[in-house]
């Protein structure tokens, strides 16, 4: 078989997997507790949204909300990997945007249920172009910030996660076996908003990463 190009994950990525409330400011801003461990989400590979297409609101949500992260792109698979070598098996990162339907998921927490139609519908996760590893010499310290229709709304660092992406790594292949192309979404930081129709969002990873997606509703294109 080919070697498939890892800078194109996004085609063929099986999973996105995805760590809630990292940062403890954002888990306080929407009154949950700090974390003593992970907590783990899933997004489907139609998820995916490169820059270029909108973000489509889902017609049964009311309350969409962005979250900016850093993605870290899996370059080589494995099971229970050592917290020590986690890094090995990392090819690079993504800006990431984390679409929530927030009105879904508080209905979801309220009852128990699974946070599928609040996370994992189509476009809930825009995507930058891969970024190589060696271009971000320290994951722990990246600069984060969104703004919607040129207003900044969150800004944040990766010093600020509560579990490091060595961490997350090693804690996810205990649980999941991890495949190369497969996506990370590490958390996002406090000022997370409600976004509308024709809004325009602008993402970046310190100054070297930008990006930019319009939102529409679901039956626009």
């Amino acid at each position: 078989m080919a070697t498939r190009d890892i800078t194109r994950f996004w085609e063929w990525g099986r999973k996105i997997i995805c760590v809630g409330r990292n940062y403890a400011d954002h888990a306080r801003e929407l009154k949950n507790a700090v974390p003593a461990e992970p907590v783990l989400f899933l997004k489907l590979p139609s998820a995916y949204l490169k820059e270029g297409s909108p973000i489509r609101v889902p017609r049964y949500c009311s309350v969409l909300h962005h979250e900016v992260e850093l993605g870290v792109v899996v370059g080589k698979g494995g099971a229970s990997i050592p917290r020590g070598s986690a890094m090995d098996h990392v090819a690079g990162y993504a800006l990431c945007l984390d679409m929530t339907a927030r009105d879904v998921q508080d209905e979801c927490k309220s009852k128990g249920l699974p946070w599928t139609l609040a996370k994992a519908f189509d476009t809930s996760c825009p995507v930058s172009e891969f970024i190589p590893r060696e271009k971000v010499p320290d994951p722990g310290n990246v600069k984060l910030w969104l703004k919607v229709n040129g207003q900044l709304r969150q800004e944040g660092c990766t010093d600020q996660m509560i579990f490091s992406v060595p961490y997350l790594v090693s804690y996810i292949s205990e649980i999941i076996t991890l495949e190369e192309g497969d996506l990370i979404l590490t958390g996002t930081p406090k000022g997370v908003s409600a976004v509308q129709e024709h809004d325009e969002l602008q993402a970046g990873m310190g100054d070297f990463m930008t990006m930019t997606f319009r939102v529409n509703r679901q039956d626009q294109s």
